[in-house]
């Protein structure tokens, strides 16, 4: 069994909560949005970035509604968007963030260095201004100094001891929540303290952070609280359960971040540094001397300031190191050890210039070392470092470095320090452009005849881009052309147009692509240099920066070669072929509707007169083909037949009727092949009345018993017509008349190219088949079908229609 994710799934249903919100606001569906950012590294699982929930998008709707799956993806790729640029701005807040604790940082160091420990909680800034908190204290030698919300004197003290019992061996402690860390008196601190940082400087001195509880930090924004309204025990309204909510968080602060733990982490490695030194508790200052050496003492704190500053440099973020006179390493920071691969005990001794730059830096750091040795301090020097180790698949590390003279207490130059920054990424991506440039311009400029003519125009349609291909196409080089407008002056002047509509027309294209609409394979035609008659299609882009703005245009010549303009000219006599056809058709559709009129009217004449059963009948059959013939007329536009969108007419008829009219078409062409029709057709079929389209069933019939006609063996061969009806009581109010056609002929029946038209191709090759082809998607159209059937001595078309009858005439044939 496996767990089933419905992430993004319209199956779930919303918390019994969520839905009293949803009614609170009229909302009859909702859809949730999640949006992730980048979680904590040391989260992190796999080898993979971990992720979290920072917030979620809700849409409300006050009807039901379901979201289909290509705007729902619509919304998850905007939820992506918006979570990538949320964590740049997280990113941007960190690393500012990082910055005002580093520069608080050094306030603090600057107050330990000038007076008594009790001035980072007693003035400004103050441990308080180092982390995000509610309350800070130190409790050194005995005595508390507290800042803000605090646990009283007492409470600290029991704090301290128990400290001191559980969690004596560890250098700090941070918990957001007292009570979960085991803390016996965590429910007497009440919700003004909940969580703490506490950094040990000493067995029994102190720093502490606190803040309160999250509750306070939440504001409620639901429907109002109706105090009347209870919970049942199987729901929970939107107020209760945020009641739920305050009980879970009411004694948890917010967690310390890791940013946060190591700006305390840092200040406490400096304050042990100098604690360690202290002597007599009535002390003013951490670095301490005996009163009247005053050298000795400016010494002393000479020597704590370096101390410091080389705690300051080991925790920095960027690369830093240092070389003595002879360039060999004596100071090798983290993180160049980390970017690096080289650790501090390794680095030490090697030479900067010999042992730790590639050759093609080693001058540049040669003039570096003499130029600070000297007194002149170099800025943003690019160097490359090697790599060792673990990091050597990065091959090179780019750092760009300031120079800084190192000086003792006498003021002598006694090193040089290099303060840097990692820019190998930025070097990568630049060297890639820089190659993709290099390539884009072998491409672009390229004699191989694979290579189209191109040419480029900026945002104010001059060009800025025309290659060899187009030197070769028109004659005019590249310097004779950079630089002049396209419109105009290089088509127009250099090369010549075929009159104002050609320049309008190639304006325009220009202009849509530089408005970002792209031209694909637009007729353009010219004059080169020497006056030759250039035809070609020209495909025109937009041409855009690094940061997606449109800078211009690109446009790209296809030159047809001789086999595609032939195709070309091939394909021009088809259409002008295809265009007299449908004239020729226009001009039969409308004058053969003249003498159809006629025989209407002859018809109608007929009618007012004496006329016995047989000559009605045949007058009928007569009427009943010319409808036909005028519909078909009208059916000129197969795509409406193609499409599905033929509108049927239903109206009663015989189906005796239909049968003589299809009979009556085939007459001629049965006496003139010398064929024999045999009709096994039950005479009480005849007289039955059933709804549908008269006329169209005549055409299908008509259709198919024709081509049986055509390719029946002749002469003495025959054409048979079998018809089987069937009632199908569907209701006791309708009664639909199955009746199956088989249109039979002995021997091979009709050619497979034929049979290939009607059944299976989408381009038709004979006049007979396209006939058939709109035969069968017009039965389709009624709910039936038609089945050729191929026997051994015999072949057959197999029509099966469905159509309703009216009510009378059922119960007559019950």
């Amino acid at each position: 069994m496996q767990a089933l994710c419905l992430v993004g799934s319209t199956l779930r249903a919303p918390h019994g909560c969520h839905a009293q919100y949803m009614a609170n606001m009229g909302s009859k569906a909702s859809l949730a949005m999640a949006v992730i950012i980048n979680g904590n590294d040391d989260e992190a699982v796999g080898g993979r970035s971990s992720m979290r929930l920072w917030g979620l998008v809700v849409c409300h709707h006050t009807s039901a509604r379901c979201i289909p799956f290509p705007l729902r993806y619509a919304c998850e790729f905007l939820m992506q968007a918006f979570g990538l640029q949320l964590n740049m701005e997280l990113q941007l807040a960190s690393q500012l963030l990082e910055k005002h604790v580093l520069r608080t940082q050094t306030l603090l160091c600057d107050m330990l260095l000038r007076d008594s420990p009790t001035g980072i909680v007693t003035q400004s800034p103050s441990i308080m201004d180092l982390v995000k908190c509610d309350g800070a204290a130190l409790y050194y030698r005995g005595k508390y100094y507290p800042l803000g919300v605090t646990p009283t004197e007492a409470q600290i003290k029991d704090i301290v001891e128990w400290l001191l019992a559980f969690h004596g061996d560890s250098t700090g402690l941070s918990t957001d929540s007292l009570g979960d860390a085991g803390y016996p008196g965590a429910a007497s601190l009440g919700d003004a303290v909940c969580g703490m940082a506490v950094a040990y400087i000493t067995s029994m001195d102190f720093l502490f952070w606190f803040r309160s509880h999250t509750a306070k930090e939440i504001k409620w924004g639901g429907a109002k609280h109706q105090p009347e309204d209870k919970d049942d025990g199987q729901r929970m309204h939107p107020r209760s359960s945020f009641k739920a909510f305050l009980e879970v968080v009411k004694s948890r602060s917010l967690p310390w971040e890791n940013a946060e733990m190591d700006a305390i982490h840092s200040l406490q490695l400096i304050l042990r540094d100098s604690f360690k030194d202290a002597e007599g508790s009535n002390s003013k200052a951490v670095v301490h001397a005996p009163l009247g050496d005053l050298e000795l003492q400016g010494m002393d704190e000479l020597s704590s300031v370096a101390r410091e500053m080389v705690r300051l440099i080991e925790t920095a973020t960027a690369p830093i190191f240092a070389v003595d006179v002879d360039g060999q390493i004596n100071g090798w920071n983290a993180k160049v050890a980390e970017l690096t691969g080289l650790s501090v005990e390794e680095a030490m001794g090697k030479s900067l210039v010999h042992d730790l730059v590639y050759k093609e830096s080693e001058e540049t750091v040669d003039k570096l070392l003499y130029n600070a040795l000297r007194g002149d301090e170099d800025k943003n020097v690019e160097i490359k470092l090697k790599t060792f180790g673990s990091e050597q698949h990065k091959k090179a590390v780019f750092v760009v470095v300031n120079a800084c003279s190192s000086k003792d207490h006498t003021n002598k130059i006694v090193g040089v320090c290099f303060v840097g920054q990692d820019v190998t990424g930025q070097k990568v991506v630049m060297d890639k452009f820089i190659h993709i440039q290099g390539d884009y311009k072998a491409i672009i400029h390229s004699p191989n005849p694979l290579i189209p003519p191109i040419f480029a125009s900026d945002e104010n349609t001059c060009c800025s881009e025309w290659n060899t291909a187009m030197e070769k196409l028109t004659g005019w080089t590249r310097g004779d052309i950079i630089g002049k407008m396209l419109v105009g002056e290089i088509f127009g002047s250099c090369c010549r147009l075929k009159g104002p509509d050609a320049k309008t027309k190639f304006m325009i294209v220009l202009h849509n692509a530089i408005g970002g609409q792209e031209t694909d394979k637009f007729p353009f035609a010219f004059f080169d240099q020497n006056g030759k008659y250039v035809q070609a299609l020209l495909t025109a882009n937009k041409r855009v920066n690094m940061n997606g703005q449109i800078i211009g245009a690109f446009c790209f010549l296809q030159i047809p070669s001789p086999e595609l303009q032939q195709a070309l000219k091939v394909q021009r006599q088809q259409e002008k072929k295809c265009f007299v056809r449908m004239k020729e058709l226009a001009y039969i559709c409308q004058e053969i509707k003249n003498p159809l009129s006629g025989i209407r009217f002859t018809n109608l004449l007929l009618e007012a007169t004496d006329l016995n059963d047989n000559q009605k009948q045949f007058l009928e059959t007569s009427a009943a083909c010319e409808k036909q013939m005028l519909k078909i007329i009208r059916d000129v536009d197969l795509e409406i037949i193609d499409g599905g969108s033929l509108e049927l007419e239903k109206a009663e008829f015989l189906v005796g009727s239909v049968i003589d009219a299809v009979v009556s078409q085939v007459m001629i062409l049965l006496r003139e092949r010398g064929l024999q029709l045999i009709r096994d057709i039950p005479e009480e079929i005849k007289t039955l009345t059933v709804y549908g389209d008269q006329l169209r069933i005549q055409q299908v019939l008509a259709d198919c018993l024709l081509n049986m006609v055509r390719y029946a063996p002749s002469p003495e061969g025959w054409v048979e017509i079998h018809v089987r009806p069937r009632l199908k009581q569907i209701s006791d109010e309708i009664t639909i008349l199955h009746i199956e056609f088989r249109i039979v002929c002995p021997g091979e029946g009709l050619p497979p190219e034929l049979v290939q038209d009607m059944f299976h191709s989408s381009r038709w090759m004979t006049q007979e088949g396209l006939g058939l082809s709109m035969c069968r998607k017009i039965l389709k159209l009624m709910n039936s079908e038609v089945q050729y059937i191929r026997e051994s001595e015999r072949c057959y078309f197999l029509i099966i229609l469905e159509l309703p009858m009216p009510k009378q005439d059922s119960k007559s044939v019950d």
